[in-house]
């Protein structure tokens, strides 16, 4: 049997509120548990003018323990998945 321990992901947003919301949208899912979040700015420059600034979010999901593994999780990635959608 495998199991899928962590993973982490890599996300684009435009601005520190929206970094932020998703920290804390993937910290209210109880499928996993958030080890560790970063939030990094980001800019692009062309002839020492910035062109282009975004944020660079870095999350990693535990789903289960090494040592005593309980949860089994397959991961479902789709371009457009449900993820990106507003919840009501």
């Amino acid at each position: 049997m495998k199991f899928l321990l962590r993973v982490t992901e890599e996300y684009r947003v435009d601005s520190e509120n929206e970094a932020t919301q998703l920290e804390e949208k993937c910290k209210k899912d109880s499928a996993y548990q958030v080890i560790k979040c970063t939030k990094q700015y980001k800019e692009r420059k062309q002839k020492g003018e910035v062109v282009d600034a975004w944020y660079k979010v870095t999350i990693t999901k535990q789903f289960t323990d090494e040592k005593e593994p309980i949860n089994i999780y397959t991961p479902n990635y789709t371009l457009g998945s449900t993820f990106d959608k507003e919840e009501d």
